[in-house]
């Protein structure tokens, strides 16, 4: 929805009536991700994409006729490869799409939620999707941390499932279609709900303003990272020689980092790399960031000397075994990395392996499905 949010809130705010289309679940190799969206403006026009082009044409239709019936559509497209070109999906993927009407009227908290997202409040947005009463079709549950739910689904059973998934969802920012019970029972069907998490980016904060911290904040960026550099030295630390990051900080590292902290802007999601390899911002910034409860990842660069130095500094400053274990050093995965860019990968390769569970080894060494569960 992010990427049509805009055009949708100027057809909304004008009280005008929009078809829109959602990719609530896909299949196999399908080409847009869950949360893909297409609108039917009310001057006909079309905005987004639900399949990069695929079967475009029969949503929009589809949009047309759910705008003058009122009444929402969950279709799927695409079955098998030997028909995908028949039904339009030529990479042979399935997509489930949902299609409802959007206006001040039948959505009338979208303007809170887009407000929410627009000043990166994490907000989730639950929607029945299918459901054998007609009646609950549609209904939706908005749901943000902290606070109480505004409306119900049908049945505080339905709604505390709901709204505990959705929770979970919410801290990844990510979006699924969920089964349940017609009212609410986990181990039951015949009820899906496609859950949008809307969270802010998450943080990489890269430490030292060097050349391999320029490639890495690139990286973090086409990562969907919100890319912080940080280094000391003002004559390094220029926006001028970072610009694919967010923001360049001067600060003593160990200092900004606490800062942060304190102010609530670092949680479980967010990466932090060390690329200084000076004990004088190594050891009292990563004393700060391996005492943290909570981060995805804390990665340090230099030599293995250089890391057995570093350990035995940080001991000396009263880290124990378990504290030093979170430590990823020497950073990055063993890719026979050279370049700034090379060794970029390596990271980043790392901090997903370490988010999804993966091996980092060799996909044809492994077995067994690519993606593993989620």
């Amino acid at each position: 929805m992010r990427e049509v949010l805009p055009e949708l809130m100027r057809w909304w705010e004008a009280g005008e009536t929009v078809g829109v289309a959602t990719v609530v679940a896909t299949f196999r190799s399908a080409p847009r991700p869950a949360g893909a969206s297409m609108l039917l403006g009310p001057d006909a026009s079309a905005v987004g994409s639900v399949s990069g082009g695929c079967v475009e044409g029969a949503v929009y239709e589809l949009a047309g006729e759910v705008v003058t019936s009122g009444a929402p559509v969950l279709e799927r497209y695409g079955v098998s490869d030997d028909d995908a070109f028949a039904v339009g999906l030529t990479c042979g993927g399935i997509l489930d799409v949902y299609v409802e009407k959007v206006s001040r009227e039948t959505f009338p908290e979208l303007g809170e939620i887009a407000a929410d997202i627009e000043a990166g409040r994490p907000v989730a947005l639950a929607t029945v999707i299918e459901h054998p009463d007609p009646a609950v079709l549609g209904r939706r549950l908005v749901v943000r941390p902290g606070e109480p739910l505004s409306a119900s689904l049908g049945s505080s059973r339905m709604d505390d499932a709901i709204h505990d998934d959705a929770l979970g969802l919410l801290a990844t920012g990510s979006a699924a279609t969920l089964t349940y019970g017609t009212d609410g029972e986990r181990r039951g069907e015949g009820m899906r709900v496609f859950v949008w998490g809307f969270a802010p980016k998450p943080r990489m904060l890269v430490f030292g303003a060097i050349d391999f911290a320029a490639a890495v904040a690139r990286v973090g960026s086409f990562l969907g990272y919100h890319v912080t550099v940080c280094d000391a030295r003002p004559v390094f630390a220029t926006a001028s020689r970072f610009p694919d990051a967010d923001e360049v900080v001067v600060d003593w590292p160990h200092r900004y980092l606490r800062a942060e902290v304190e102010a609530g802007r670092v949680d479980a999601r967010t990466v932090l790399t060390v690329l200084t390899h000076d004990p004088k911002f190594d050891v009292p910034l990563l004393e700060v960031a391996l005492r943290l409860p909570e981060v995805a990842y804390v990665g340090a660069m230099g030599s293995r000397r250089t890391h057995d130095d570093r350990l035995e500094r940080l001991r000396e400053v009263g880290l124990g075994p378990d504290e030093l274990a979170r430590l990823h050093s020497p950073i990055g995965l063993d890719l026979g990395a050279r370049t700034p860019e090379e060794t970029a990968i390596s990271i980043a390769a790392e901090i997903i392996a370490g988010r999804w569970g993966g091996s980092g080894e060799p996909l044809a060494a492994t077995t067994g499905r690519i993606h593993g569960e989620e």
